[in-house]
């Protein structure tokens, strides 16, 4: 089993930016890769980004250029830098971490972009 905690969500001005945190633990040698996903409401969870074990990255369209994910393995922990946010990037951000036929989630953290 592998938990998922994630922090650093809030509320931020358009323009402004927001940094998110996800601690792993337990049984995290068998996950191949962290990311991040978010929720709109009443709508599916989409992929925001992914950073593999080898170091490959991976981001959705919407937030190239804006976002940047990163990893410490020391800490066991990923992140998730947000500039230039805008009030469409409002939504749920959850931590996700696959495995062989399983992907564990963190329990979400809300972020709102507005003035």
């Amino acid at each position: 089993q592998v938990q998922l905690v994630e922090s650093g969500g809030g509320l931020v001005q358009p323009g402004g930016s927001l940094k998110l945190s996800c601690v792993a633990s337990g049984s995290i040698g068998s996950i191949v890769a962290m990311g991040w996903y978010r929720q709109f409401p009443g709508k599916q969870r989409e992929l925001v980004a992914t950073l593999s074990n080898m170091g490959y990255t991976n981001y959705a369209d919407s937030v190239k250029g804006r976002f940047t994910i990163s990893r410490d393995n020391a800490k066991n922990t990923v992140y998730l830098q947000m500039s230039r946010l805008e009030p469409e990037d409002t939504a749920v951000y959850y931590c996700y971490a696959p495995e062989a036929g399983k992907v564990y989630w963190g329990q979400g953290t809300q972020v709102t972009v507005s003035s």
